[in-house]
């Protein structure tokens, strides 16, 4: 197709609102602009004058998908401001509210978005019943995505902007028993796991490889809550010093701040973390997955699916762990000494690294904050991807369709978040 004008103007099945605009003249690729569109929500304005305990709750709102992680990184800021310890049960407690998150969102968009790509639906909802494979798996994107919501209201009290957590620990502790039949619905969910793992290894042949750097949050067993940022380079820098290594890169064109990592594009999420850490996944993870590992480090884009599918089960296995060993005690509140400081929150949100910088005056008073969400580092990558995709395949680019529904596949592939709704599909064209 020598000259191709396209305009996406909802990108379909990810998690709000996204466009990209594509130009193609005499057979080359003369432009392309992928841009956020529901981004600019000045959470860092509004939190300006609130009080630092006010905080989590309020950032949490950013997002009503990965509100939790929001929460976690937000409390984990506050606590460093005002150097603020926690207990171990506390710590193993978010570990379960953040797995439980990991497992509700990985299931929503493994199940949901990327499954009817791979069997040539546009909607879960087509699936034919009558199918044994496709009936399987419809039911199990219900049971999976059910067993990580419940781990969050257990632990949390809901698995959406959980309201116990709270910085120095909770308002209201889980009770063991609901925590051991939480764990029996974890463990029946792990075959289903399994054969969502093997689906995508063998079902699931599209390739884009991008030579990209990667960047995740990685500690001994990968909890996704604490530890250094690694790097693909060789990278290794302390939680303080993270936001000092990303150079902010305005886009005209889109309502999202993009990011580069020392000057470099860069990726974060399941991909990064299994390049680079998938010896820390669980011990029983890795028993079961073995010969699926074998394909990391990848630069496939599309593998962050399958990478994606294997850190549900690591959740599965490391909160079983800590289920199968807690015993809840009860603990009395931390009280907040207020003072001058600067708190730095890192976190690893399913989508990727989550970065909080709070400043905040001698009454406890956020002055400045500084919020660097996962699809803002990504968004360079996924028009880069974008654009080596259309150059490597400007010869078999036969239709605006075909190319309309493999832009959407590799954005999907990101598992963006712009919002906190998810948008059907709108063209128009130039």
């Amino acid at each position: 197709m020598h000259n191709l004008d396209l305009s996406l103007s909802d990108i379909s099945k990810i998690e709000g609102k996204a466009s990209c605009e594509i130009k193609i003249r005499n057979g080359k690729l003369q432009d392309i602009k992928f841009s956020i569109a529901e981004y600019k929500r000045f959470y860092t304005q509004a939190i300006r004058g609130k009080d630092i305990a006010a905080l989590p709750q309020l950032t949490a709102r950013i997002c009503g998908t990965c509100s939790n992680a929001h929460l976690l990184c937000a409390v984990k800021a506050v606590e460093n401001a005002l150097a603020v310890s926690v207990s171990p049960q506390t710590v193993n407690l978010r570990k379960l509210l953040n797995y439980g998150l990991f497992i509700r969102d990985h299931a929503l968009h493994l199940y949901v978005f990327v499954l009817p790509d791979l069997f040539g639906k546009d909607s879960i909802l087509d699936f034919d019943e009558s199918d044994s494979l496709e009936h399987q798996m419809l039911h199990n994107a219900f049971i999976v995505k059910a067993a990580g919501n419940q781990l969050g209201k257990t632990v949390g009290g809901r698995s959406v902007h959980a309201p116990f957590i709270i910085p120095g620990g909770f308002t209201r502790l889980p009770l063991t028993d609901d925590l051991k039949k939480t764990g029996e619905q974890l463990e029946k969910i792990r075959p289903l796991v399994l054969d969502l793992i093997d689906l995508f290894f063998k079902k699931d042949g599209r390739l884009l490889r991008k030579n990209l750097l990667y960047a995740s949050l990685i500690d001994d067993e990968l909890s996704f809550l604490s530890g250094s940022l690694f790097s693909s380079n060789g990278d290794i820098v302390g939680e303080k010093k993270f936001g000092d290594y990303l150079e902010k890169v305005i886009i005209p064109y889109s309502h999202a701040t993009g990011y580069k990592y020392l000057g470099k594009t860069y990726m974060v999420g399941a991909l990064a973390r299994l390049n680079l850490a998938k010896d820390k996944l669980h011990k029983r993870t890795v028993k079961d997955t073995e010969k699926y590992l074998k394909i990391f480090p990848s630069q496939n884009i599309y593998h962050n699916n399958l990478a994606q599918a294997i850190e549900i089960l690591h959740a599965v296995d490391s909160s079983l762990e800590i289920i199968n060993n807690i015993k809840i005690y009860p603990e009395s509140q931390v009280v907040l000494q207020r003072k001058e400081s600067i708190g730095v929150g890192v976190v690893e949100a399913p989508r990727g690294t989550l970065y909080y910088r709070l400043e905040v005056d001698a009454g406890g008073k956020i002055k400045n904050g500084r919020i660097v969400v996962p699809t803002g580092q990504n968004q360079i990558g996924i028009e880069e991807s974008i654009r080596q995709f259309i150059i490597d395949n400007m010869a078999a680019i036969k239709d605006k369709s075909s190319l309309e529904h493999t832009i959407e596949s590799i954005v999907r592939a990101y598992d963006p978040c712009m919002s906190c709704a998810s948008h059907f599909l709108k063209f128009r064209y130039l």
